[in-house]
Order: structure tokens, then C-alpha cells, then sequence
């Protein structure tokens, strides 16, 4: 008597991801759609690289993938980048809120605007977003993942918007979870050191980050994106949680 359990497949479900021109957000659809999903992918300003991605992956498999343009901080239309999505793909199966604004805002010299931002692409946009995919993913029995960081529970000196924020969209991730339940599973994802900024960090402060990973490198975005694909394909009895990705730094 065989009493496996099935396997999971992501074959033919819909799934947004924010962010997702480049960088982590590129890798995490680039393995959604090796594993049989058709990706929506958004984008607020790298339009070329949003549709040279979906070009790259439609030419794999026809259809299968779709360029969305929207600004997260415009809450007011983000129920019509769900509608867009929901009308070419015909369901939404998953969202992956992985859009994100990173960077310093030492202490006397913050301004609302940096407030807004950081405050606004990493919590509000995260929970609005939610709120406009949660009766579509009610239908389908779907998933959101919310991309965190390990600097939501350790500060992250200078970074005193980004680090609250984060925290806010932790605490959002194990809210949603109970109240989205059953229909829809909701967990994150904690990165560690996976790429670094792409301005205003030395070769210096790398070897520095590194040294305190007890697996002695950095991470891979395809790290994230592996993560992602085993939290919507084979997660099926995991809500509530979150799982740092980062060699070890998180535990001291």
C-alpha cells in the first residue's frame, strides 16, 4: 500500500510577483516557471528589463508569462493590477510581495518622504496589495509569501525606517496568516546577505557581513527563489511562518 502523498505542481497557476525585473524578484519567476507557473511580472520603472525577461521565458513556453507596470504606492489602483493580472491568466493562484525600497536613513536627517517610502513599499504595499488578491487566492486555495530580511529582528545600523518596517511586514505575514486561514496560506521569507546594494558598500563591509555567516559565504538569489517554490508548491500544512535564508547569520 502506497500512502505518499501526492505530488505538488505549480503546472498552469497565476502567480504575481512584485518587484520581479531584476535581482531576487528575476530569480524567484525565472524558478516559479521552471516549475510549470505562469508568472505575472511587475515592475514600477525597469520596463526593459520586465519585458526582456518575459520575452526570454514566453519563448520557453508561449503565454506563460506577462510584464504588469505599477506604482505599489498608489494603493488606490492596485485593485486594477490585480484585475490586469486576473484577466490574462484567468486565476490568481499566489502573490510574492517582494518589492522593496532599501536603503540609509541615519538619525537627524530622516524626512517624511523616506518615511513614506520605506514605510510604503514594505508594509502598507504589502498589506494593500494583500486585501485586493485575498477573495481571487480565497478561490483558488492560494498562498502569499512576503519577502522580509533578517534585519526585521537585528537592527541594521543607520537603517532606522527599513528595520521597522520590516518588522511591521513580519508581524503583518503572522497577522494575515490567521486571518486569511484556511483558505490561504501566508509565510515570508528572511534573506540574509544574497546580493549586495548596488551602491554605497565596500569590499571591505562585505568581508566584514560575511564573516559573521557561520557558512563563511553569501548567499545565491536562486537561495531565495528555492525557498519561494518550496513555500507555495510543498508548504501545504505551513502557515505563520517565516524562514531566514542567510547561512546562519540570524542565530548569533
Amino acid at each position: 500500500m502506497n500512502d505518499s502523498m501526492p505530488e505538488q505542481t505549480l503546472d498552469n497557476n497565476v502567480i504575481l510577483v512584485t518587484g520581479a525585473a531584476r535581482r531576487i524578484g528575476a530569480a524567484i519567476v525565472t524558478r516559479l516557471h521552471e516549475n510549470g507557473a505562469r508568472v505575472a511580472i511587475h515592475y514600477r520603472s525597469s520596463a526593459d528589463e520586465a519585458e526582456e525577461l518575459a520575452g526570454q521565458l514566453n519563448d520557453d513556453r508561449a503565454d506563460s508569462a506577462r510584464a504588469f507596470n505599477a506604482d505599489l504606492l498608489d494603493i488606490a489602483n492596485l485593485p486594477m493590477l490585480v484585475s490586469a493580472v486576473v484577466k490574462w491568466g484567468g486565476q490568481l493562484d499566489a502573490l510574492v510581495n517582494n518589492a522593496s525600497s532599501f536603503y540609509p536613513t541615519p538619525v537627524g536627517s530622516i524626512t517624511e518622504a523616506q518615511w513614506d517610502d520605506l514605510i510604503g513599499s514594505n508594509l502598507k504595499a504589502p498589506l494593500f496589495l494583500s486585501q485586493a488578491v485575498a477573495d481571487q487566492l480565497r478561490e483558488t486555495k492560494g498562498a502569499i509569501i512576503n519577502i522580509v530580511d533578517i534585519h526585521a529582528e537585528r537592527p541594521l545600523r543607520n537603517h532606522t525606517v527599513y528595520g521597522p518596517a520590516k518588522a511591521g511586514l513580519a508581524m503583518l505575514t503572522r497577522s494575515l496568516a490567521r486571518d486569511l486561514a484556511p483558505a490561504i496560506r501566508v509565510n515570508g521569507v528572511s534573506p540574509g546577505a544574497i546580493l549586495w546594494p548596488e551602491n554605497g558598500m565596500t569590499e571591505a563591509m562585505q568581508k566584514n557581513i560575511v564573516a559573521q555567516v557561520p557558512l563563511q559565504r553569501a548567499g545565491r538569489p536562486d537561495d531565495i527563489a528555492g525557498c519561494v517554490l518550496y513555500l507555495l508548491r510543498d508548504a501545504t500544512y505551513v502557515t505563520g511562518q517565516i524562514i531566514s535564508v542567510d547561512g546562519g547569520r540570524s542565530i548569533g
